[in-house]
């Protein structure tokens, strides 16, 4: 596991975006920021989720969080333009953004990956993920001392049969960070990075492996340090690394 223990008012002030904040890793992120005294932004498609990780939020008297109902998959330009407008009305700058929201599609052999499913998971995964970056990223240059942290894989990494479209975003995924992350360097305040969560016990760990026991990957409460890391201060000044939570 990544060692580093934060400190309890680590992100104290800060204003992070979460996206897929409704279960897995990203519930645990948004929750563990919110604990450490972040502003936490869930974004994700599913209310009912959001609602159950700003409730929990709110009961444990950390900073209240906001919902952003916001579905990465239909979501059209001017609908990215109108988050961005709404975090700058309601909070006047951004200070962290995790790219948590993903989708795995099949697992098959290239021949046999339909085309409608490569571009589906090519969408949410990188398109998605471009155009969040790239509409915040503004904001997020307003902060003293911003990051954004892209979720990768094994798989974006070094290639892997039956991965597929997953796989491939993932490397697009690497792309993005490594070619941000040097546009940024001398320029602006926001660091960009990647992590490789590891297997974790989620539902999407569960789809790509079902015949394996969960209680033998560690929950995603565990691979926080990581997370905490890259979203503080103490990591100012790195950036384009590749990072292993486990």
């Amino acid at each position: 596991m990544f060692d580093y223990s934060a400190r309890p008012d680590l992100l104290k002030g800060r204003i992070i975006l979460v996206t897929g904040a409704g279960r897995g890793i990203g519930a645990a992120a948004a929750k563990t920021y919110a604990a450490h005294g972040a502003t936490v932004l869930l974004l994700g498609k599913t209310e009912a989720n959001l609602a159950q990780v700003y409730d929990e939020i709110e009961a444990a008297g950390h900073p209240q969080p906001v919902v952003i109902p916001f579905n990465l998959e239909t979501a059209l330009p001017h609908q990215y333009d109108d988050l961005a407008a709404m975090i700058e009305k309601e909070f006047g700058h951004l200070d962290g953004l995790l790219h948590n929201a993903s989708i795995i599609g099949p697992r098959t052999p290239i021949e046999q990956l339909s085309g409608e499913n490569f571009m589906r998971v090519m969408h949410v995964n990188v398109n998605a993920m471009f155009m969040l970056t790239s509409t915040l990223l503004p904001l997020l240059k307003l902060s003293q001392d911003a990051s954004v942290v892209f979720t990768s894989s094994s798989v974006g990494r070094k290639g892997r049969a039956y991965w597929g479209a997953y796989g491939v975003s993932k490397f697009a995924t690497e792309g993005l960070m490594q070619t941000l992350a040097d546009e940024l360097e001398d320029v602006a305040a926001v660091r960009a990075n990647s992590i490789n969560p590891g297997g974790t016990r989620t539902s999407m760990r569960a789809q790509a492996y079902p015949g394996e026991n969960p209680m033998e990957r560690p929950a995603p409460e565990e691979i926080m340090p990581v997370y905490l890391y890259l979203m503080g201060p103490d990591s100012t000044g790195i950036s384009g690394q590749a990072f292993d939570a486990q």
